[in-house]
């Protein structure tokens, strides 16, 4: 082994030295790793992290059996084994079946088919998987099929078997995505590969991975972080872009980059990340526009016209009260409540001591969004994930928010299939239970990372660079006994 690689394992943090939890599970396997371990001569921490990755997205396909062979036909078994995804269902009723172009405006298109009503990138990716699905399956005639009616389509024997294809292919798609996504997370701050562990195995990952398109707008903000952490404003704005032509929320990533590069008056660096992201959204997007500019703005318009749904604080309120919220009402308070939640993560962040992570502004700003918006389906924690795991990488934190977010995972199938009905009739009331418990975890891990950009000192991330100061004066090097002004690079 050379010098420069034992410095490298040295400045790695193991943690079974640095998280509470970690080190006492360790116990049982021969305690925390010691000061004289040596480096495997293969195995390295982001080797390991991909295996857990695959382990547990793996186990996700598992988890979703019970639906796969039930060929997703029946709602009982899609909410009692809490195996449902939307993916299955689209192969046939968005024109998958004929490779029907999403964004087409043809009319024998759009009399047979309802638009995509997800954002272009989401749109691409489905009909990416749909023409390798097709080809798989050895390439069917489709003429015929223009002939069948939508019944008679999905009843078909053979497109039934490629909507289970399509559903698998989508699958693998989300796997390589959440390899990706840690992969860029470990190297986010290269001294701390293992932070990565929380996404790998997270709960979350595992339950939600295969329930919609998600995955795709995650690896997006994990590689914005990345790209961060690197001094690489572009590249940043690059995978910003990217994940906002997946899903809206990765754009508010843009006001944590505000803040950072505001203080650090870096406006440079501020104008070419912005310009990229919105050029990179432009370019996603024209393909659509330019071949349905009607198809393009279904998504648009069907979240605007969208009324409470699953798991929002509107719902709660309009099933507890009985009075229905009108769309613009919602609109306008959602949007008010959350402008006045980024004015608030903007002084938060311009007023603490030292500059706050990208990773905490982020997950502040997304999880403001979340707590007001319209509809908060099971699948959006994935939305925090990679920032939630960076923000606070604490198994005692992620395990109290992730537990609030599995029980609601649970009781919203449970919902869905009636089985949280009282039994001589009545209100949801466990459904309303759960709803309210997953907002108060999430705001608990919203109070621990407000506390850290306040109090730097309790940021175990910014406390890494604490010791190591300490160590290096110790040592006689530099007594720089303070912490690390910013805390985002990957050194």
């Amino acid at each position: 082994m050379s010098g420069s690689e034992e410095n490298d394992h040295r400045r790695i943090v193991h943690p079974t030295v640095d998280d509470p939890i970690t080190a006492a599970l360790s116990l049982g396997v021969g305690g925390p790793v010691g000061e004289h371990a040596g480096r495997h001569s293969w195995w390295t921490p982001v080797q390991v992290l991909l295996a857990l990755t695959a382990i547990c997205f793996a186990l996700g396909f598992v988890q979703k059996t019970p639906c796969y062979r039930a060929t997703w036909s029946s709602s009982e078994t899609n909410y009692s084994d809490m195996c449902y995804s939307d993916l299955p269902y689209l192969y046939v009723d968005r024109g998958f079946a004929e490779l029907d172009w999403p964004y087409s405006s043809a009319i024998a298109v759009r009399d047979r088919y309802q638009v995509m009503e997800y954002p272009v990138g989401i749109s691409y990716f489905a009909y990416a998987s749909a023409y390798l699905t097709h080809w798989l399956s050895g390439s069917p005639n489709l003429d015929a099929r223009g002939g069948m009616s939508q019944p008679q389509l999905a009843a078909d024997p053979k497109v039934h078997r490629e909507t289970l294809l399509f559903t698998a292919v989508e699958g693998v798609g989300f796997a390589l995505c959440a390899l990706l996504a840690v992969w860029f997370l470990s190297g986010v701050h290269l001294r701390r590969p293992w932070d990565a562990a929380y996404f790998a195995v997270s709960p979350a990952l595992l339950l939600e991975g295969l329930i919609n398109w998600d995955l795709l707008a995650v690896v997006c903000v994990a590689g914005a972080l990345w790209a961060h952490a690197r001094g690489r404003p572009g590249l940043t704005g690059v995978m910003i872009g990217l994940g906002t032509a997946m899903k809206l929320y990765p754009l508010f990533l843009l006001g944590g980059l505000v803040v950072v590069y505001g203080r650090e008056r870096r406006w440079r660096d501020l104008a070419g990340a912005t310009a990229t992201g919105l050029a990179t959204w432009v370019v996603v997007n024209t393909p659509a526009f330019v071949s349905g500019r009607a198809q393009w703005n279904v998504f648009w318009s069907y979240n605007t016209h969208r009324e409470a749904d699953l798991g929002s604080v509107w719902l709660m309120l309009q099933q507890m009260t009985q009075h229905t919220f009108g769309v613009h009402t919602i609109n306008v308070v959602s949007w008010l409540f959350f402008g006045a939640w980024c004015a608030a993560v903007a002084v938060l962040g311009f007023s603490a001591r030292l500059t706050p992570r990208l990773a905490q502004l982020g997950f502040l700003l997304v999880a403001g969004f979340l707590l007001v918006n319209k509809v908060y389906s099971p699948q959006y924690t994935l939305w925090l994930l990679p920032l939630a795991v960076l923000a606070r990488p604490r198994w005692r934190d992620q395990l109290i928010w992730q537990g609030g977010e599995i029980l609601y995972f649970a009781s919203v199938w449970w919902y869905l299939g009636g089985h949280l009905e009282p039994g001589g009739g009545g209100d949801p009331g466990f459904y309303w239970l759960a709803i309210i418990v997953r907002m108060a975890t999430e705001l608990y891990l919203v109070g621990i990372v407000v506390r850290d950009v306040l109090l730097p000192e309790y940021d175990v991330v910014r406390e890494v660079s604490w010791r190591d100061h300490f160590s290096w004066w110790r040592q006689g090097g530099p007594g720089q006994l303070a912490l690390t002004p910013s805390a985002d690079g990957a050194g």
